[in-house]
């Protein structure tokens, strides 16, 4: 296959909607990636690629029953412990904080359930006379990145679904990319522990308290927006709903790691076994549903959580992008694999730099690994050792987000920094410490695990 000019065409075509819907952010980048399919297809008469329906339907039963726990008040009680943790050890708040947001979001499948901790971050870092820049930013990538060791993440979700085709087990996956994300946690938290001057020493804390401008933050926050009260803490029903799911999820992992557990059928002639991308989806509606019914969750909260509209547009992205360059690669696939199947066996390191990039664009990790995993694999690179890339799939803070820029609010002290040249901010170095680390880290494992 040769190189012609619908090739660039093509590409540039490609580029430019990933370009513009990772500028638009949530359902805009879905509908430019629905743009660019109807480019490549009615235009240049490509032949539609399959989007990733595993993937979307693990993604929509995850965060149905996530939204199901928000409105069963498990997720409020989630953060009240989150808050409790966080003020026993103020002194140490750089490193505990990114740590106690992590298991967080380890547990509940999204980075959402963070940002409602972040403005206690700073506020103990004040008190304790520590500069918010450095828990802030390491929390903020530790927590971003967190759903690379969750279970019930979306992003999960999207490497479950592709590498369940390659026969490896959910345990295995998980052995490998649990440690890879504490020792990438350990690292960015260590990268910032003496950053900057100290809080009272700083210019701008200094001018602002000069000018009168700095406040004093409010002690706390839940997930709705309203402070916690003690009967929140207590209630009953979330903490019933925290233990279901936790069992859900429990029952996801034993069940899709021994394939003895799960029910087989003989299809011609052939014995297949329940894909894990279908358990999943079955056990984590049930447990919706078991919330539900044990909680009493009324039926107008089902979806009304905030959780639930951030995962469906998180679906929405990835089902546009995943088309669109599914349509093009599936196009052009022999041709890739003739130029790159060398870099992959000789280089693997660089299609995991390249991945990097183009993630830094898509600012969806689930969509990141829905479209890129798929193309390594149909280059030659081994699934392990992408298992063990995978960390390269979260560039999404190279330019500041939705985190970044609402933590950098959340820090009246003026530490916590979003640069004046974009790329030179305050989540940088953490979030590459991290990046190289835990890529490092997550190489050196699948060569134990696989």
């Amino acid at each position: 296959m040769t190189i012609g000019w619908e090739f660039w065409v093509q590409l540039v075509t490609v580029a430019i909607c990933l370009a513009i819907g990772g500028k638009l952010g949530g359902l805009g980048l879905g509908a430019a990636g629905g743009l660019g399919t109807c480019i490549l297809v009615l235009v240049f008469g490509m032949h539609p690629g399959s989007a990733p329906i595993s993937v979307i339907l693990i993604i929509i039963a995850v965060i149905s029953c996530t939204s199901i726990l928000q409105g069963s008040g498990g997720l409020d009680l989630l953060v009240t412990v989150a808050e409790k943790l966080l003020r026993k050890w103020p002194k140490a708040i750089t490193f505990v904080a990114p740590f106690v947001c992590s298991i967080f979001v380890i547990f509940v499948g999204t980075a959402y359930v963070a940002f409602a901790v972040y403005p206690v971050i700073a506020e103990v870092a004040i008190s304790a006379k520590i500069r918010p820049e450095r828990p802030l930013a390491a929390s903020v990538i530790c927590a971003g990145i967190g759903v690379m060791a969750s279970p019930m993440s979306a992003a999960m979700a999207a490497l479950i679904g592709v590498m369940a085709a390659q026969d490896i087990s959910f345990s295995k996956v998980l052995l490998v990319c649990i440690p890879t994300y504490f020792f990438g946690c350990f690292c960015a938290a260590m990268s910032v522990m003496w950053r900057g001057k100290e809080l009272e020493e700083d210019p701008e804390f200094q001018r602002r308290v000069r000018l009168g401008l700095f406040q004093e933050l409010a002690p706390s926050f839940s997930l709705s927006g309203k402070p916690d009260t003690d009967n929140a803490k207590q209630n009953r029903s979330a903490k019933l709903g925290v233990f279901i799911f936790a069992l859900g999820i429990l029952t996801a992992i034993t069940i899709g790691s021994a394939a003895e557990l799960r029910p087989s059928w003989i299809i011609n002639g052939k014995t297949e076994l329940l894909a894990i991308p279908s358990l999943i989806q079955m056990v984590m509606l049930a447990t919706g549903f078991l919330i539900i019914v044990a909680c009493k969750v009324p039926s107008d909260k089902f979806a009304s959580g905030s959780i639930f509209r951030a995962g469906l547009i998180g679906v929405v992205g990835v089902f546009g992008i995943s088309w669109l360059t599914g349509t093009f690669f599936d196009c052009y696939k022999p041709l890739f694999v003739e130029y790159f199947s060398s870099i992959a066996t000789s280089a693997p390191i660089l299609f995991g730099l390249v991945c990097f990039a183009i993630s830094g664009v898509i600012f969806s990790p689930s969509t990141s690994t829905a479209v890129l995993m798929p193309i390594g694999l149909s280059i030659g690179i081994p699934a392990p050792i992408l298992i063990g890339m995978w960390p390269a799939f979260y560039g999404d803070f190279l330019i500041p987000g939705g985190a970044q820029i609402g933590c950098t609010g959340f820090d009246r002290t003026g530490t916590t920094k979003l640069g004046k040249y974009i790329f030179n901010h305050s989540y940088m170095r953490p979030g590459l410490v991290f990046v190289v680390s835990a890529v490092a880290c997550g190489l050196f494992l699948q060569s134990i695990v696989f």
